[in-house]
């Protein structure tokens, strides 16, 4: 039997040893951005049958061995860094990057910047992942397709948008005198980004209900235009009924209208402006009731060229982009994986996750939905090592150490005293 404690000791000794090795990996990465510490479980080896009867077999056992070693995803400290290439999960789900080859990876640790192309890296250089297709109608980025190389070049010009349509959200006084007028400015912006004012000039007429209208821009801006002198780009009638609804545009439906600029004097193409009458629920912008006519909201598609001076990062992923202008886009959404089993993932170092059999198939989307966790921009998440519990845990184990090492010092003096006999 003392050969037997010998054994079961040293594999005391074995399975302390491991806990005690990842409890000081735990501490070491106590200030690792992204780090998941990791719980040892042990489980008793095969018993030996040393007899007994039919009911109550007699078994020693053969000592212990590791069962488990698995990361635990409870969620780390959120800290505030002000760098905006920084990103932390709130939630589940991991960060999706790739390396020169493509090989996938996946990370807690947001800890993201960008490198001499403009694409946004880990620090040790893999590719961050995600989507920059932007929809040209909503602005949005569509999340369609497998994920590739984020770039966002800093400094990037952004070129115009010219305006092709707006809304204004007005109200005609329907009290208002015979001849009574109002007017509305539109900012827009030709092809070349240059900025010019719209002005819808409103004028009551006679018949209740009813406005004429007119549209123009500065002679200045327009070739053939006078100095001085409102260039007209279009004319009609609105009815209102008597309810104070829009009735009819230019003696029709209510529908949207279109108007078209000359030649800007800058040497911008002509511009074609739909200026939007009936929202797409049916409303529409324009009233006639009987309060102070004023416009409440004005809104418009067109932007003037600028630099890009900063990114932000929302809680989706959406990578938005505010340039010289004062104008915001998105350009690029990141997207973020979950797994089912996420503790059979592989550590691969660089706070890095691979793939592997035991934690399925990752699971590719847009953060917020799915189950995946959402996204805090300019923010990391901090290691999730818990200091006071690791020292516990380390007690724990080291007592554990000595007392299979002191069953392995019994069993030689056990073996010691045996020998003697024989003399």
């Amino acid at each position: 039997m003392a050969v037997g404690s010998f054994s079961a000791g040293l594999s005391g000794l074995n399975a302390n040893g491991t806990y005690l090795s990842v409890i000081g990996n735990n501490l070491a990465n106590i200030n690792t951005v992204g780090f998941k510490s990791s719980t040892v479980t042990f489980s008793d080896l095969v018993s030996q049958t040393v007899g007994g009867d039919s009911l109550n077999p007699m078994q020693v056992g053969l000592g212990v061995t590791t069962g488990a070693i698995s990361p635990t995803f409870s969620q780390g400290a959120i800290e505030n860094t002000r760098e905006a290439t920084n990103v932390a999960i709130q939630g589940g789900g991991f960060l999706v990057v790739a390396d020169a080859d493509g090989s996938p990876a996946y990370t807690r640790a947001g800890a993201f910047s960008f490198d001499k192309d403009g694409k946004l890296v880990t620090p040790d250089g893999h590719f961050v992942q995600g989507w920059d297709d932007i929809d040209p109608l909503t602005g949005l980025v569509m999340v369609t397709g497998q994920p590739g190389d984020l770039t966002v070049p800093p400094g990037i010009l952004r070129a115009p948008l010219a305006t092709s349509n707006f809304t204004t959200e007005t109200n005609l006084n329907a009290d208002a005198a015979t001849g009574s007028t109002f007017t509305a400015a539109v900012q827009i912006y030709d092809a070349l980004g240059s900025a010019h004012v719209a002005t819808i000039t409103y004028t009551k007429q006679a018949a209740a209900g009813t406005w004429s209208y007119q549209a123009s821009v500065p002679g200045d801006d327009v070739t053939g235009g006078t100095p001085g002198t409102p260039t007209s780009i279009g004319t009609g009638t609105l009815v209102f009924n008597s309810n104070g609804l829009l009735g009819s545009v230019n003696g029709g439906a209510p529908a949207d209208i279109t108007l078209t600029t000359p030649g800007w004097i800058n040497g911008a193409a002509a511009s074609s402006l739909g200026w939007n009458i009936v929202e797409p629920d049916g409303s529409a912008t324009l009233s006639g009731f009987a309060i102070t006519s004023a416009t409440s909201s004005i809104r418009q598609n067109g932007s003037a060229p600028g630099t890009m001076d900063n990114i932000t990062i929302g809680p989706d992923g959406t990578i938005t982009a505010t340039f010289g202008a004062g104008q915001a886009v998105n350009i690029g959404q990141l997207a973020l994986a979950t797994f089912n089993n996420p503790k059979g993932l592989v550590k691969l170092g660089s706070s890095l996750y691979g793939v592997s059999a035991a934690a399925g198939i990752p699971n590719v989307g847009v953060a917020g939905t799915g189950g995946r966790g959402t996204l805090i921009g300019s923010a990391l998440e901090q290691s999730n090592v818990d200091i006071a519990q690791e020292f516990t845990q380390m007690i724990l184990a080291q007592r554990g150490y000595q007392a299979n090492s002191k069953t392995i010092t019994v069993s030689d003096e056990l073996l010691v005293d045996t020998l003697n006999l024989k003399r």
